[in-house]
């Protein structure tokens, strides 16, 4: 056990790339906690309103993740291997599928708000309060879909300090904004849940401004590419391209729909039970930001692994993420139970809301080493891999087969409470696990990728290569 967990070289990589990952996560989630601590102020309606209007966003974070994790599998392997210029086109490509999804959520959330709340809700009061918040915050979608591409990119790639410093900036200017927003500080007008709605969009068009800016003062970076650059594939390059990509999109669509119908149905358990889920929901995030660091950082390593043609030391890359990542979340579980009365009691809610939020989180924390093992089985590994396919069965069809119909007997048959419910929807996590688990002990996921768009660079482009592995050595 201790030669798996205390390889110096797998550490010291792991820790150079999962930190800023992870600390970018966390600054995410403690800004989203603040948030829904400041709405939490206002009462269970608009707690529950902003929490429902976030399951837009959330969808077409799903989305933007499929397609962004399906360009990070190539760019991963494709570092491994140097290759600026396919690097660069799979940027491009991220780029024009991510805003494609962004304008159709964004439509939605800013022209008919009330019909998408409605699949949640029939409280007026819950749907009026959402729609306001999303008709502001859905014009920020296509800037926060270009960020994401960008940042993908530069972790990628080996630059994960540029996206956290750039997101502590901009999120932490949008926290104060949003604080005097929502209270009248500052000399600000006071508009309640609205206030944080423009705060957010202001957020995130001050981080997607600032962190091209910073990319492209700096031309030998992989992300500070040309339109001409950008845009360059062919017909022949998206195909090769989306044979494996299309499954991620597929996997994160009909798993983001999932978890969306997770919501639903917490939501008609009741207003109160369904703030409780929001209230450990933002508490669930903090808890989770470590993991979500060791899985999007062992998917970088493992992909450079095998990019470089070493899938065994990519096979024991991963299997040490996995071992540290399940230790690590059951350490996190218990401290997250003992510690979270701290929270509760910030918010201005109902007994009985805290309640539930205490058995919700006592059964978030007892199987959060599943969720955190799935993170880095599918996410960190398989992918990483190509081995899309698989992960498609894994992770987006399951859910559907698993989770969503026993969530729904308790809730609509057995008429048990919130805490059960969210029990049941946990059945999917355990069988992702065990049939997770044996995917990888069998290595069929470990596919090379790069073949699939490999081609000659002319001297310009040995140019920016040499240019950019000199700077990576110093």
């Amino acid at each position: 056990m201790k030669e798996l967990l205390f390889d110096r070289e797998y550490l010291g990589q792991l820790l150079r790339v999962a930190g800023p990952i992870a600390l970018q996560n966390l600054l995410m989630s403690s800004i989203n906690l603040i948030n829904v601590l400041m709405i939490g102020q206002l009462g269970e309606a608009s707690v529950a309103g902003i929490g429902l209007s976030g399951q837009v966003f959330f969808l077409l974070n799903l989305v933007l993740f499929g397609i962004m994790s399906g360009s990070a599998m190539f760019t991963a392997q494709l570092w491994g291997k140097r290759d600026v210029p396919n690097i660069r086109r799979m940027l491009g490509l991220a780029l024009a599928l991510g805003l494609f999804g962004a304008l159709i959520f964004g439509a939605l959330a800013v022209f008919i708000p009330e019909i998408a709340l409605r699949f949640y809700t029939e409280d007026a009061e819950v749907i009026r309060i959402g729609a306001e918040y999303l008709s502001i915050f859905g014009w920020s979608y296509p800037f926060f879909a270009i960020t994401f591409a960008y940042v993908v990119n530069l972790r990628s790639t080996g630059n994960v300090r540029l996206p956290l410093f750039v997101s502590i900036g901009a999120l932490g200017f949008g926290t104060l904004l949003s604080y005097g927003l929502i209270f009248g500080a500052f000399g600000l007008p006071e508009l309640g849940v609205n206030g944080a709605g423009w705060a957010n969009l202001v957020a995130r068009v001050l981080e997607c401004v600032v962190l091209l800016f910073f990319i492209y003062r700096d031309p030998t970076s992989p992300a500070a590419a040309s339109f001409r650059e950008l845009f360059s594939f062919d017909f022949t390059f998206i195909m090769r391209v989306m044979k494996p990509v299309l499954p991620v999109i597929a996997n994160e669509v009909l798993w983001s729909f999932g978890i969306t119908t997770y919501n639903a149905i917490y939501a008609r358990v009741g207003t109160d039970a369904y703030a409780a889920i929001n209230i450990v929901g933002s508490i669930d995030q903090m808890a989770f930001v470590l993991f979500i660091g060791i899985g999007n950082a062992t998917s970088i390593l493992v992909g450079n692994l095998i990019g470089r043609g070493d899938p065994d030391k990519a096979y024991a890359f991963a299997r040490r993420s996995l071992v540290i990542q399940i230790l690590g979340a059951m350490l996190i579980g218990v401290v997250v139970y003992f510690s979270a009365d701290l929270v509760f009691g910030l918010y201005k809610v109902s007994a009985e809301v805290i309640a539930n939020a205490r058995n919700v989180l006592l059964v978030m924390a007892s199987a959060v080493w599943l969720r955190a093992g799935n993170m880095v089985i599918i996410v960190g590994i398989l992918r990483a891999g190509g081995d899309t396919k698989f992960s498609l069965i894994l992770d987006g069809i399951v859910i559907w087969a698993v989770g969503v119909p026993l969530a729904a007997i308790g809730a609509f048959v057995l008429h048990f409470p919130i805490h059960l419910v969210y029990a049941l929807s946990l059945t999917e996590e355990l069988t992702k696990f065990l049939f997770g688990v044996w995917r990888f002990r069998s290595r069929k996921w470990i596919n090379d990728l790069t073949s699939a768009v490999a081609g000659e660079k002319n001297k310009s482009d040995e140019f920016v290569v040499n240019s950019l592995t000199n700077e990576s050595a110093g």
